[in-house]
């Protein structure tokens, strides 16, 4: 299929991107309450995508195309399924009897921060998934965090931190396979040499938010009076979520069985009524309930997903992104320090501009391949590079999908006195990734955590 041309050739392709990245950064700066307010400028992308195309025809179609991939379709489902997860759990006193747990266990101001960043480390780690991850814990740490004197924002950086943190060194997460797998090496190699690159982030991470992740007291709510263990049957919900997640089951029959689980145990238990979870509403001609409460809670971010995905199809299909990051890498015999710079700027440009981080890998993987093996660079250097560098803009800039999911997950702490955080914020205290992307700097500058060992046989 032919690409995309557009008016004013280059220049024109990358207007619409410019204005969507111009318009989130000014609401991310003003305080955008949530993700609602970015559908205006993306529909405002979209339109001068349109105007700009020389053939609108074949724009709506890139469009379509984009928005109807199934990775597209499994995002949104996975946020509908989670939003019930959450919305029951919260409504079958989950969050109090987490308060309650934290007060037995001492966990207050930082040291529930660092819990909580600690726990998400650890399900991202086992489960392979960001996305998951903050969809899962998000809604259910965070609320919590006001009764016991965590800062609100230090917490939702925490658990976009912890989200992060897996997604960066999982041997199952997609990056990870995306990475090893362009520059031919194996999973277990590659993943034992990211561990000094991503360790001593974890570290200084942890330290910051025990340091930087209380506040002067205590967040006044009901919940904090409330505080019981009555709500702990629940943790079978999300527990079940990440067993079959961990068994290799498909993301949504995990969230539909969690869904599942914990209606199930809700009412079982006696902590909500069924009446509570689904109900009609003759009077109104309407339906109401926990059920339709938490899908609606998913639907911000989803439409934002889907505009978003079509807006960067319209872009891929230009062939713009694969002609900026290739370059000419064939007349020239590459230093070592030149060909890192160049791996970690060409999938810096590819993840800015596709905002996607295994789409950027497999953009620039034959690059990498090329000009770092010409230098001498051993594939799991190569591998790691990729890897880390894609593990920390998607986690910080404010239209990245992590930061507002976990923007929207906040949504959730309004019952217990918590504010809704911005994605802006979230990922400015997502100390993790910032961390991350200095060691990478690093890494390039001074070859701290270079490989020249040729690698084993592939897994």
């Amino acid at each position: 299929m032919a690409p995309l041309t557009f008016r004013f050739g280059a220049v024109g392709a990358l207007l619409p991107f410019v204005l969507f990245l111009a318009g989130v950064g000014m609401l991310a700066f003003a305080g955008a309450p949530d993700e609602h307010g970015f559908w205006p400028i993306l529909l405002a992308a979209l339109t001068a995508g349109l105007l700009l195309a020389r053939d609108r025809t074949a724009w709506c179609e890139a469009l379509l195309a984009g928005m109807s991939q199934s990775i597209v379709m499994l995002m949104i489902m996975a946020w509908l399924l989670a939003g019930v997860i959450g919305t029951v759990m919260q409504a079958s006193g989950f969050i109090e009897a987490l308060v309650w747990l934290a007060a037995q266990l001492h966990l207050g101001g930082g040291g529930y921060v660092a819990a909580a960043f600690l726990v998400c480390c650890l399900v991202s780690t086992a489960t392979g998934t960001s996305f998951g991850t903050i969809l899962i814990c998000g809604p259910l740490l965070y609320p919590a965090g006001g009764p016991v004197g965590a800062a609100a924002a230090w917490l939702a950086g925490a658990i976009l931190a912890g989200a992060t943190f897996g997604d960066s060194i999982s041997p199952i997460s997609d990056t990870t396979i995306a990475s090893s797998g362009t520059q031919g090496a194996d999973i277990g190699g590659t993943v034992r040499r990211r561990l000094a690159y991503v360790l001593p982030a974890a570290a200084v991470a942890l330290v910051c938010y025990v340091l930087f992740g209380g506040t002067t007291g205590a967040v006044a709510s009901s919940v904090a009076t409330a505080a019981s263990p009555r709500g702990l049957p629940m943790l079978v919900a999300p527990i079940t979520v990440i067993a079959l997640l961990l068994r290799g089951r498909h993301l949504v029959e995990g969230l539909l069985l969690g869904v599942l689980a914990a209606i199930v145990i809700a009412i079982g238990a006696g902590l909500v009524p069924w009446s509570a979870v689904f109900a009609l509403d003759p009077a109104n001609f309407t339906a109401k309930g926990l059920v339709i409460d938490g899908m609606t809670r998913a639907l911000g971010v989803s439409v934002f997903t889907v505009l978003l995905v079509g807006l960067v199809a319209t872009l891929k299909a230009s062939g713009l992104v694969e002609r900026l990051v290739a370059g000419d890498d064939g007349r020239r015999a590459w230093s070592v320090r030149d060909a890192e710079v160049r791996i970690v700027a060409a999938v810096s440009g590819a993840v800015l501009l596709t905002t996607h981080s295994v789409v950027a890998i497999l953009t620039v993987g034959d690059l990498a391949n090329r000009i770092g093996g010409a230098a001498g660079l051993s594939p799991y250097r190569r591998a790691n590079l990729l890897d880390v560098t894609v593990c920390t803009y998607p986690f910080l800039l404010p239209y990245f999908l992590p930061p507002i999911l976990t923007s929207s997950a906040t949504a959730a702490g309004a019952a217990a006195g918590m504010p809704r955080i911005s994605p802006f914020e979230a990922g400015m205290t997502n100390v993790y990734s910032w961390v991350l992307l200095a060691i990478v700097v690093l890494a390039v500058v001074t070859g701290y955590g270079r490989d020249t060992t040729p690698p084993r046989p592939r897994d």
